[in-house]
């Protein structure tokens, strides 16, 4: 009898924020055991990992720097090695930093720091599962991007490169993968209230925003979890925007 496959979702930099939000949207949601991708906070993929749990899921803790290409690639094989009927089904490529400032000033570390995150981040973790993907025919990748991708956003250059970087590939791997059943989306939030926002003046920027206030993590989690569902299998090369109504 052939041994039933143990399926799962992989969200890199799940220990906060967005990436927290998503794991437990999953977990609510979909039949998946969850990798949670931390780089250096334990503590915090240990709680996203509890409450994952507390929502009725299961998970894994799985300790990667998305920018090391070789660590990526080593991390991954050795999961694949350790569980062998188990296949990575969802890919949720969430790792990102922002270390805004005016172009004119900024740094070659902050420049390149930041598209190195997201940028090659998204090429090492996606690059290492994509043929196992293929091979399985069927598979969903979700990319975090941003509004600053879209109508870029003045002191984030650095920012606003990578994730625009993102949108573009996205769009072209979809077209690649589509014959597979793999879909290639991305989510573009705007405004939310992460650790990442917390420095803002949201009382300020919310004039900005026609909703008039800024999104939860929760909202953006629960169009990652649809796009992770059988339910989206004809959506693939889309950015959707979770913006309260910003457009560029």
């Amino acid at each position: 009898m052939k041994e039933e496959k143990v399926k799962y979702a992989l969200v890199t930099g799940g220990s906060r924020g967005i990436g927290r939000a998503v794991c437990v949207q999953l977990a609510k949601d979909l039949d998946y055991q969850l990798l949670i991708n931390y780089n250096g906070n334990k503590e915090a993929a240990e709680e996203t990992l509890a409450l994952v749990k507390e929502a009725g899921g299961n998970g894994t803790l799985l300790q990667f720097n998305v920018t090391n290409g070789e660590e990526v690639r080593s991390k991954l094989d050795d999961w694949h090695e350790a569980n062998k009927n188990g296949v990575i089904e969802v890919l949720v490529n969430n790792a990102g930093i922002a270390k805004d400032g005016l172009f004119m000033w900024m740094s070659p570390d902050d420049w390149s720091s930041v598209i190195n995150t997201s940028l090659n981040g998204f090429y090492n973790v996606t690059n290492a599962l994509i043929q196992k993907l293929l091979v399985n025919k069927y598979g969903r990748i979700i990319n975090m991007v941003s509004v600053s991708g879209l109508k870029g956003t003045p002191g984030q250059t650095n920012y606003s490169a990578a994730k625009s970087a993102v949108i573009g590939a996205t769009k072209a791997l979809a077209q690649e993968v589509a014959k597979r059943k793999v879909t290639v989306n991305a989510v573009a939030p705007g405004f939310i209230a992460t650790d990442m926002t917390a420095e803002l003046d949201e009382s300020e920027l919310k004039k900005m925003i026609p909703a008039n206030r800024f999104g939860k993590a929760e909202e953006v989690a629960h169009v990652v979890s649809f796009l992770a569902s059988d339910k989206a299998s004809y959506i693939t090369g889309e950015v959707i925007n979770i913006n309260g109504g910003i457009y560029s």
